[in-house]
């Protein structure tokens, strides 16, 4: 059985990136999923200053660890001004101190949704060019746009962005 990292890049206790990797990651077939939620990790604003006085947090030891020992991740990132959330990217400033390639060179299927129109395409197209040199290995991309109309409790409303999702997770799930 294959181990799952979802993650929602955002700190949002109803995070519509969060429900978008839990709903994709258990899509996957033969796999155990763990979810990440970004509010379970004590990560201080990273600055050299303090991690030269503190050191680094356990909690980002914990992160990387798991994604070490995971087989895959499934990221949906939320969109803040064109880029990361701050809490992701803070995230990610820990890890990387721990390790430059922190994706661990694990298959990724990235996505990115949004509220609106383009479905968080600015920090998808972002990501996906920037997160190989962090040593992920992004085997597909995918942009829900207007989440609210186009996902309900059951999945993807639409046919043929469901479609497309579906044939985006047989590319991960072949990556494993």
């Amino acid at each position: 059985m294959k181990k799952i990292i979802a993650l929602g890049g955002s700190n949002s206790e109803k995070s519509i990136n969060k429900r978008l990797a839990v709903y994709t990651a258990n899509k996957i077939e033969n796999s155990e999923v763990i979810v990440f939620d970004l509010n379970d990790f004590d990560l201080p604003l990273y600055g050299i200053d303090f991690e030269n006085e503190n050191g680094i947090p356990k909690d980002a030891q914990r992160l990387i660890d798991t994604v070490t020992s995971s087989d895959g991740v499934v990221l949906s990132l939320a969109e803040h001004n064109g880029s990361y959330s701050a809490a992701f990217k803070n995230a990610m400033d820990w890890m990387s101190r721990i390790n430059p390639k922190l994706w661990g060179e694990k298959p990724m299927l990235l996505m990115a949704t949004s509220p609106g129109g383009r479905g968080g395409q600015t920090v998808l197209n972002f990501a996906a060019s920037s997160f190989p040199h962090l040593g992920a290995n992004v085997i597909a991309t995918f942009s829900l746009p207007s989440f609210n109309d186009n996902f309900s409790e059951n999945g993807i409303k639409d046919e043929e962005l469901n479609n497309t999702l579906n044939e985006k997770i047989a590319l991960f799930q072949s990556a494993l």
